[in-house]
């Protein structure tokens, strides 16, 4: 059986990269294709960023332990295989430009809905909890400095 690499940290998004990428996977999602078109125009590293934000959210849902003794099992092993296939396919595509944007958040959104979803709740809501998170880790990460002004964030 194949050994699984320990994959290495990602770097903490900036918060306008995170508020960037699912401003525009929320406008995909809700088939706004003016807004989407507005929001990849402005960011060009859109389908990177979108890529990242991938990882942050399928990574950590396909390499679940597999057992409650701790001894992954083989389904475990399977699916964190297609979790790394799923996001290097997509660190592939991102690589392809700015026209790649949309399959990437698709693919993000129905990777959401099939995984992270539970009945009667909405994808839409379960990104907005993603992009809670998401902002709320980039702050960590990069606060402001001392001497700028408080900004409030509220996430609709």
């Amino acid at each position: 059986m194949a050994q699984t690499a320990v994959a290495a940290p990602l770097t903490p998004l900036t918060p306008d990269a995170a508020i960037s990428a699912f401003n525009y996977l929320r406008a995909v999602q809700a088939d706004d294709v003016d807004a989407a078109r507005e929001f990849a125009g402005a960011e060009p590293r859109i389908p990177k960023l979108l890529v990242d934000v991938a990882m942050r959210i399928v990574v950590p849902v396909t390499a679940l332990p597999g057992s409650n003794s701790g001894e992954p099992c083989a389904d475990t092993f399977t699916l964190e295989a297609l979790g790394r296939v799923f996001v290097t396919t997509l660190r592939a595509w991102g690589q392809a430009g700015p026209d790649a944007a949309e399959g990437i958040a698709r693919s993000v959104i129905d990777f959401a809905l099939q995984f992270l979803t539970e009945d009667h709740e909405d994808v839409a809501d379960v990104l907005r909890q993603l992009e809670a998170v998401g902002v709320s880790q980039a702050l960590e990460a990069h606060p402001a400095p001392a001497s700028a002004h408080p900004v409030r964030l509220t996430i609709v």
